[in-house]
This record gives C-alpha cells, structure tokens and sequence, in this order.
C-alpha cells in the first residue's frame, strides 16, 4: 500500500506541475469544427462546447484543484488547531469559553457551513477556499483540543511551568510537538475530504469561475451530455476519484507507520491571604500548609497543617509511604496541584519573599528563578519532541534575555558539571539512559541557579549504583551553590546517609522531625520506628520475615478524630483515638506528634 500511495502521489504532484506547461495551450484553445465530439484518437475523451480537449483539461485542472484544496485544509488546520491547542496552556477562566465556543461550532455540519459561508463570502476560487477552511476549523480544533488535554498533565509540562515559560512558548514548544503526528495524519486525509467539497462547490457555481476552471466546473460542464457520451462527463469525476484515494491511501500508511513505531512514552492563580512573620536565613518557609482535592464521592485533604522549613546548603529529607502526601506537598509550594484542587496556608515564602503579595506574573517568575523542581520520572519530565539544548536553555533564555550562544555555553557547562558531555546537548531524551536522564533534569535546574531544588523521588527508577551516583551530584550541588534541597523519598536508609535533617510524614501530616543523624537510634514515633525497623541489614536473620507496618493508611474520605496512626499503632491507647496529637518539641532539633512517644532505649518492631 506504501508504494502504491506513493505512485499516486508522485503523479499527482508531476501532473500538478508539468500538465499547465503541455496541455495548457490544448486545453485552451478552441476548435468550432470539432464542438462536442465524442471520444476518438485525437481527443480520447472528447471535447467540449467550444471543441476544446476535454483530457487536457482534465489534466491542466489537476493544479488548480489540487491547490485550492490544500491552501483550504492547511488554513482550516492551523485555525483549528492553534484554537483546540490552546486550551492546555490558557488558565480556567479562558478554558471554558474556548470549550463552550469548539462545541458551539461543531454543532453545525461542515458542510453546510462552507455553503452558507460560499454564498455569503461570493462566488470564485478565493471566497470557496475560505469558506472550506473555515468550515474546518472546529473539526481540527476538537481533534487537537482532545490531544493537548492528554499533554497537558505530563510532568515536562509541569516542569515547562515550573521554568515560568509564556504560554506561547509552552504551546510551540511543548504542546504542538507531542501532538503533532495525528494531526498531521489528520490533515492528509481531509485533504482528500477538501478536494471532494471544493468540487462540489464548483459544480454548484460558488467555487472556480470561468474563465478558470477545476474539476468540478469541468464535471459540471460535462452533466448534460452523460446519458450520450458518457466519458467527458466522468473523466473528471474519475479525477476527483483518484486524488481523494491518494490522500485518503497516504493517511493509512502514515497511520500504519506511526502505529508500527514505538512511541515514547497552570494552574489559575489562587486568592491568599498575606503570609506571618518572616523567620531570617530560611530559603523555604511554609507554615500549616493544607490541600484539598475534590472526588465525586466529596472532599479530601490528603495533605494538613504540614509545617516546612529549608536553610541555605541545608538537605532535608521528606519520607513516607505511598500515598502519604508528599509530593502534593512539593506541588503546593510549586504553585502545581491540579485546576481543582485549593491550597491553604498561614506562611509560605521563598527566599525571604511572600508568594501572597506578588501579583500572578511576579510570583510566576520568582518561582521560575528561585526554585527548581527534579521528577521522579525524567523520561516523562523531559519532553520527546524537543533536543536536549532547547530544554536546557529556554528558561534563562525567557527569564534573563540570555542569547542562544550564551545560553548554550551555559547549558554545556552545566552538563559538565553533573558529568555529561556537552556533546549531550544535541541528542534527544530517548537517546539516553535512566541515569543520563536524571542528570539532565538535575543540569535543567542549575540553569537557573535556584536557591531551591525539589527533588521529588529522584532516584526510585534508578539502580543502586546510580542512586548513589545521583545523591552524591546533589550533594556536590549543595555544596558548591549553597541550595537548599528538599529530598522526597520514600527510602529511609537512603535519606538518613544523605540528608540533614528527616521529616517523617505520614496521612497528610508531619508525625516526626529529627536529625538525620538519630534517625537510626533515636526515632520517637512508632510510625518512624516501624519504618527505620523495615529496612533490611546485613546481620538480620534471613529465616524469619521482615518487619512491616500491619494494616493500611486511614480513607481520607472518613478521617478520625484522633491520631492517624492509632489503628497500626503497637503503643496506643483510648486518647490516642480521641484527639489527634500536636507536633511538639523533645528538644530544640527534634519534635514529634505522638501522646506516647517510644523511649529512646526500648527496642520496638512492628508486627
């Protein structure tokens, strides 16, 4: 079928070219001794009223017919899909309107559309073609509208936002890349579709005028003679035929390519109040920060009253089990939770500054600047369709007017410093390996040389060895740039060898913050006890099982009065189920929220 569609083309294209300069002066001109003959060998398909050759015409019309149904398809595209694109870059308010105008529109038949619009618009070549292209407009639109939602909720969006990137460029370099190949099989096969509507209009007398013609006046000319000599009044109707099974034949085997293939795998500002007072020397400063997320089945808070402090060069690790809030943590001081979901706070300020103060775009860029957040997952953190250059270089591009030569020599030179080679800059993200990936999501946030990294379970995908690879670059990082690094995982070997001080977080909650330092010996918080009593050693007795946590998380649809951990807890009591506990001071560098802490010498195991 490949071959065969690509015949077709090739003739149809040579044709388009080559017949205007062969049969154009046939086509044209007339012969009153031989009006309206039939087929024969000098005129094999005939000839017209004015004896001119039908075959030429057929041929010399090909350019025509073929141009206008492209310019139509290729304007209607771009119309339809810069307007359905645009709904995953523009904020709630502008989202709606845009829906609610894609549906409005789809509510009429394309064709009936482009009739209407022909007769308003006037007869002739021009007018036709733009009804067409604006009568497809909404198809395009609803095909990319329902693209884009899909790109939309990927992380190298998010990171895109994060970067405080405009939303043009978010819709040229990070939408339109990812969702370009169906619209491109789309667009071939209503090529065929335009070719066919924009003969239908010339047959009815609101397209091609004379002296001008295209397939379908040529079929329109020919009507009144087909019950007596058939073929002048098919030949272009066999045309139209013909190029309509080419485009429709190119879109399958695109199609077919594009399926055999492996394929890779902003929120609207929210109204706050001003934050309390500033705390000295803190890079982060966040204080009762609580989400809500609604569910068909009614609110939940999956994060509450979660206080959070960072101090320059200062690792702070954040560990739990799955599901216990910390990355919706990380993506409420990022300003990226959902459209739906609402953020709460008594104090959130970066580097000194209060995010509640600024305006939309000022906090925009001081998150963009001040902050840099590392994925989990950099093989959907970085965007496939986009060179590891561009990536690496957009952001001090947009935020501090750098000129590509320099942004380039900045971006080599943070890949050498996470020890990539520059030549990375010039491959694509499929091209690398887990580790490489991850490197690159790390150089991406030095770009902007952040006071703040958010290292969201950076090393979870990665094997041992490159896991330790990893957290010693950050460590390097730490070091030499004075950034603070908020570390979430869900390891606690690895947090305690790593960072400075834990916090343990469990249903939403801060339960523990310790020193990294006790975290072995010194928990508090049975929830913390049970977690450091769950990673295997070296001098653990193989025969018998490893220790776990017995039962499971609270529903946060139905959430107890007392302590979250009561349930699973070795050490509760009737309190424990009635009240939940503060988060309270042991000492100046360890608080823990629990009404009966376990003693430092006792040895508790879960069971």
């Amino acid at each position: 079928m490949a071959w065969v569609a690509a015949a077709m083309l090739v003739s149809l294209v040579v044709l388009a070219l080559a017949a205007p300069l062969l049969w154009g002066a046939a086509a044209d001109r007339p012969d009153p001794s031989a009006v309206l003959q039939g087929p024969s060998a000098a005129h094999p398909f005939g000839t017209d009223n004015l004896g001119r050759d039908v075959l030429a015409r057929v041929l010399t019309a090909t350019r025509p017919s073929l141009v206008l149904a492209l310019a139509a398809t290729l304007l209607g595209a771009t119309g339809g899909v810069l307007l359905g694109a645009s709904t995953a870059v523009v904020g709630p308010r502008t989202r709606r309107p845009l829906t609610a105008l894609i549906n409005l529109l789809l509510a009429f038949p394309a064709l009936l559309v482009a009739l209407v619009l022909a007769v308003v618009f006037g007869a002739g070549a021009g007018p036709a073609m733009l009804a067409l292209a604006v009568a497809g407009i909404p198809g395009f639109a609803r095909l990319a509208q329902t693209l884009a939602a899909g790109v939309a909720g990927t992380d190298h969006l998010a990171a895109a936002r994060v970067l405080g990137l405009r939303r043009h460029r978010l819709l040229w370099r990070h939408v339109l890349p990812n969702i370009a190949e169906p619209l491109l099989l789309s667009t071939t096969t209503a090529a065929g579709t335009s070719l066919v509507a924009l003969s239908g209009l010339s047959f009815l007398g609101l397209g091609v005028q004379p002296p001008g013609y295209d397939w379908g006046q040529l079929l329109n000319q020919g009507l009144d003679r087909i019950y007596a000599q058939p073929l002048p009044a098919l030949a272009p109707g066999l045309a139209i035929l013909y190029a309509a099974v080419t485009f429709q034949l190119l879109g399958e085997v695109l199609a077919g390519g594009v399926a055999r293939r492996s394929p890779a795998p902003r929120t609207a500002p929210r109204p706050i109040a001003p934050s309390g007072p500033a705390e000295e020397g803190l890079v982060l400063q966040v204080e009762d920060l609580g989400v809500e997320l609604p569910t068909p089945d009614g609110v939940i808070r999956p994060v509450r009253g979660v206080p959070l402090s960072l101090r320059p060069g200062e690792i702070v690790g954040l560990v739990g089990e799955s599901g216990s809030g910390k990355s919706l943590t990380a993506l409420a001081i990022a300003d990226l939770l959902p459209e739906r979901a609402r953020v709460s706070r008594r104090t959130l300020r970066l580097l000194g500054a209060d995010l509640a103060t600024m305006t939309p775009k000022e906090r925009d860029h001081h998150l963009a600047t001040g902050l840099a957040v590392i994925f989990q997952n950099p093989a959907s953190a970085l965007n496939p369709a986009l060179r590891v250059s561009t990536q690496l270089t957009e952001t001090v591009r947009a935020h501090r007017g750098a000129s590509r030569a320099q942004a380039t020599t900045e971006a080599a030179d943070a890949l050498r410093r996470v020890g990539l080679p520059p030549a990375t800059l010039r491959v694509r993200p499929h091209q690398l390996s887990g580790g490489q990936r991850q490197r690159v999501m790390i150089a991406a946030a030095l770009m902007v040389r952040p006071g703040l990294i958010i290292a969201d379970e950076p090393t979870t995908a990665l094997d041992v060895t490159v896991q330790r690879q990893i957290t010693g670059l950050l460590s390097e990082i730490r070091r030499d740039t004075r950034a603070a690094i908020l570390f979430i995982s869900h390891d606690v070997a690895l947090v305690g060898e790593f960072c400075d001080r834990v916090l343990v977080m469990y249903a939403g909650t801060i339960v523990e913050a310790l020193p990294a330092g006790r975290l072995a010996t010194g928990t508090r918080h049975p929830y913390t006890r049970a977690l450091v009593d769950s990673v295997p050693d070296l001098p653990a007795d193989r025969d018998r099982p490893l220790p776990t946590v017995e039962g499971a998380p609270p529903d946060p649809l139905v959430p107890a009065p007392g302590c979250p951990f009561e349930p699973r807890c070795p050490r509760r009591r009737a309190h424990c189920a009635e009240q939940a506990p503060p988060l309270e001071e042991l000492d100046p560098v360890h608080r823990v929220a629990c009404w009966y802490p376990v003693p430092v010498e006792a040895e508790v195991t879960a069971s």
